[in-house]
C-alpha cells in the first residue's frame, strides 16, 4: 500500500493539461475513471480537505491508495478515452448503464418499395427511421394496433422474385396485410397506408381511435365479444399514451431535457423527452458515480445514455456542463446526427428543464431507501465481498457452477454469471456431463470447469471471458476438484465454494472456512448466485429428463418412431401430462393417427 506522502508528491507533479485520471485500491483494482480539462485542478479536488465532497466520493477515497493519469491532446479526446475505459474496466464507482437493457422501438425503412414496421431494442446508424421508446403496454400490443389499423407487410419475402401465382398468407385473409406479394395493392396505395401509420407513430392518434371504435362496434354486433374486448383494450392503451403526451409547446419540435439532483449520497438524472411539441417520455435514473460534482456526473451519464435511447439533436440540461461542446461532438459521433447541448435560462426550454429537475428531486426524496438498497445489493456487495474474502481482484464478474442429476441419470451442470452484482442472463451456459459415470458430483464439477477453462484459454471474447471469481456449490471436496481443473488447465482464477446449511465459504488459502456476517450484502450476493445456479441447473435437468423419459418409455410402442416421439414430447412436455391425455388429445398431435393413439393409450393404461 502506498503511503499518503506518495499521493501528495504525485499531486504536486500533476500537469496543466487535459486527460483521464484513474483511481486504484490497494490491490491495483480500478475504482474510478474520470476526465479533466486540467488534470492538476480536477484530481487535487479529490484529496484537498477544503473541497466539499459527497458521501459517495468519501466512500471511494477510503479505498483509494494510488492514482494514475493519461494526458490527451484535447478535452474531447479525454471524454472519448474516459468512455472507452469505463466500458472496458467497469469501475464500481462509475456510472454503469447496462447495454442489454435497451428500450423497445419500432423502426421502418421508408426508402423500400413496401416498407414494414419492425420491433427492435437496438439502435443503429442505418437507413431506418426509429419511433419510440415504447413505454406503455409493451411492444407486442403496439405492433398489434399497427397491424389492425394499418395492414402492412410482416414477412421477409423479396417481392421481385416471387412467382406470378403466389398466394397471400393468412394475414391477408384476416385483414392484417394488403398482400403486395400477390399484387393486391399498388406501391402508391401502400405508401398512403405507411404515411398514415407514420403519422400515428409521430403522435396523431385520431384516425387510429376512430378505426378501432368502428372495429369494436362491428365485432360487438356480430357477437364476437372477445375480439371486441381486444379492440377496447387497444383503445385504453392509446388513451393511456395520450394522457402522457401533454401538449407543452405550440410548435412541432423535438427536445431532450436532462436534470440531475443529488443529496450528497445519491444522484438521480431525469430524462424528459419532447417529440412533436409533446412530452412523450419521462424517466428517473438512479446513478452511482463518484464525480466531484453533479455536472461531472451528468456529463458521464449522457456519454453512456446516448447508446441506449434515441436522442434528438437538441439536448438541454439544468446545469451548465464544462465540456458541453466536446460531449456534443462525442454524442454526434455515436448517433450520426448533429447534436447541441445547452443550459437554457428562460422561456419554454427553461420551464421544461425545471420540470425535469422537480421530477428528479421528488424521485430522490421518495425513493431514497430503494436507491440505497440497489447500490448495497449490487456494487456495494461486490466491494464488500472483495474486502471480506481479501480478493486480489474485485469480483465484478462472478461465475457460479452447480451439478444436477438423479442417481447419475441425465447429469447436467449450470453456469450463471453476475456482473457488478446483477444477473447477466445473456452469459448463462449449461452443460451435459459427457465423461463421468454414475452420480459423481466431484468428477462432474471437474469436467465442467476443465471445459470452461479450455474455452477461456481460447479467448473467444464471449464464453471465454475471464471471470474475476468462480463460485462452486459445495464444500472442500468440490473446491479441491475445481482447483485440480484449474491447475491442469494452466490458468489462474480466484476460486471459492459455498457450502449449504451453514453457508460457509471455503477458499484456496486454507482448510478452515470463512464465516461471513449473516446480514452482510456480500454473503447475500453469494447465496443469490448459488441459488440462481441451482435453479438454472434444475430447470435444464427437468427439461432433459422429461424428454428422455418420454423417449425411453415410447421406444417399444409399435407405430411410434423418432418423429412421433419428438412431436409427443413437444406437445405434452412430460410423461405425467401424456398419461393424463385422452385418446382424442393424443390423436390430435401432429403425425399421429387414431389407431396409433389408441395403441399408445392402451400401453400407458394397462
Amino acid at each position: 500500500m502506498l503511503q499518503q506522502v506518495d499521493i501528495q508528491t504525485k499531486l504536486k507533479n500533476l500537469p496543466d493539461e487535459p486527460g483521464v485520471y484513474i483511481m486504484y485500491d490497494a490491490n491495483g483494482n480500478i475504482l474510478y475513471v474520470g476526465k479533466a480539462k486540467v488534470l492538476k485542478n480536477r484530481v487535487r479536488q479529490y484529496f484537498h480537505a477544503s473541497t466539499k465532497k459527497s458521501e459517495k466520493v468519501l466512500a471511494m477515497l477510503s479505498h483509494v491508495t494510488d492514482f494514475n493519469y493519461i494526458i490527451t491532446a484535447s478535452e474531447a479526446d479525454a471524454l472519448s478515452l474516459e468512455n472507452t475505459l469505463i466500458k472496458k474496466h467497469t469501475p464500481p464507482y462509475n456510472i454503469l448503464l447496462k447495454d442489454d437493457k435497451q428500450y423497445p422501438y419500432i423502426k421502418v425503412d421508408l426508402s423500400a418499395d413496401f416498407p414494414k414496421f419492425i420491433p427492435t431494442r437496438k439502435l443503429a446508424r442505418d437507413k431506418y427511421k426509429y419511433f419510440g421508446p415504447i413505454t406503455q403496454g409493451g411492444i407486442k400490443s403496439f405492433t398489434d394496433i399497427l397491424s389492425s389499423v394499418f395492414p402492412t407487410v410482416t414477412c421477409n419475402f423479396n417481392f421481385n422474385k416471387l412467382p406470378r401465382n403466389f398466394r397471400p398468407c393468412l394475414n391477408y385473409h384476416i385483414g392484417r396485410c394488403t398482400a403486395p406479394c400477390a399484387g393486391k395493392i399498388s406501391k402508391e396505395d401502400y405508401r398512403k397506408i405507411i404515411n398514415r401509420a407514420v403519422s400515428f407513430l409521430s403522435g396523431d392518434d385520431m384516425e387510429v381511435k376512430r378505426t378501432l371504435i368502428e372495429k369494436m362496434q362491428a365485432c360487438s354486433d356480430k357477437m364476437q365479444y372477445e375480439q371486441a374486448l381486444t379492440y377496447k383494450r387497444y383503445l385504453e392503451l392509446i388513451d393511456k399514451i395520450s394522457q402522457q403526451r401533454i401538449v407543452v409547446l405550440n410548435k412541432f419540435v423535438d427536445y431532450d431535457m436532462f436534470a440531475a439532483a443529488s443529496n450528497g449520497q445519491n444522484c438521480v438524472v431525469n430524462h424528459t423527452m419532447i417529440r412533436g411539441g409533446k412530452v412523450v417520455f419521462s424517466e428517473n435514473n438512479a446513478v452511482s458515480d463518484a464525480g466531484i460534482d453533479e455536472a461531472q456526473t451528468l456529463s458521464s451519464f449522457l456519454a453512456e445514455y446516448c447508446d441506449i435511447v434515441k436522442l434528438s439533436g437538441e439536448l438541454y440540461t439544468n446545469l451548465p456542463l464544462p465540456d458541453e461542446s466536446e460531449l456534443a461532438a462525442l454524442i454526434s459521433e455515436k448517433t450520426g446526427q448533429k447534436t447541441q447541448i445547452n443550459c437554457p435560462q428562460k422561456q419554454d426550454k427553461k420551464r421544461l428543464v425545471d420540470m425535469a429537475y422537480r421530477n428528479a428531486v421528488e424521485y430522490l426524496t421518495k425513493s431514497q431507501t430503494s436507491i440505497d438498497k440497489k447500490f448495497n445489493t449490487t456494487h456495494g456487495a461486490v466491494l464488500q465481498l472483495g474486502e471480506l474474502l481479501k480478493l486480489k481482484t474485485l469480483p465484478k464478474r462472478v461465475e457460479c457452477y452447480d451439478i444436477s442429476n438423479v442417481q447419475g441419470v441425465d447429469k447436467v451442470a449450470s453456469m450463471v454469471v453476475f456482473t457488478n452484482g446483477q444477473k447477466d442472463a445473456s452469459q448463462y451456459r449449461r452443460f451435459r456431463i459427457k465423461t463421468v459415470e454414475g452420480a459423481n458430483d466431484f468428477a462432474s464439477m471437474k469436467e465442467v470447469l476443465t471445459r470452461r477453462f479450455e474455452r477461456m484459454k481460447e479467448n473467444d471474447g464471449v464464453f471465454g471471458k475471464t471471470p474475476d471469481l468462480i463460485v462452486v456449490d459445495g464444500g472442500l471436496g468440490q473446491l479441491d476438484y475445481a482447483r485440480q481443473a484449474m491447475e491442469e488447465a494452466g490458468v489462474n482464477v480466484q476460486l471459492v465454494s459455498l457450502a449449504k446449511r451453514e453457508e460457509l465459504v471455503y477458499t484456496l488459502n486454507g482448510r478452515e472456512p470463512i464465516f461471513l456476517p449473516r446480514n452482510s450484502y456480500a454473503l447475500n450476493l453469494l447465496i443469490n448466485i448459488r441459488d440462481e445456479s441451482h435453479r438454472f441447473a434444475i430447470t435444464y435437468f427437468r427439461k432433459l429428463h422429461n424428454k428422455n423419459s418420454i423417449k425411453s418409455v415410447l421406444q417399444d410402442v409399435e407405430g411410434i418412431g423418432e418423429k412421433r416421439r419428438i412431436e409427443l414430447h413437444r406437445h405434452f412436455k412430460s410423461m405425467d401430462k401424456l398419461r393424463e391425455a385422452t385418446i382424442e388429445e393424443i390423436a390430435s398431435v401432429k403425425g399421429m393417427s387414431r389407431s396409433v393413439a389408441e395403441r399408445l393409450y392402451a400401453f400407458l393404461h394397462p
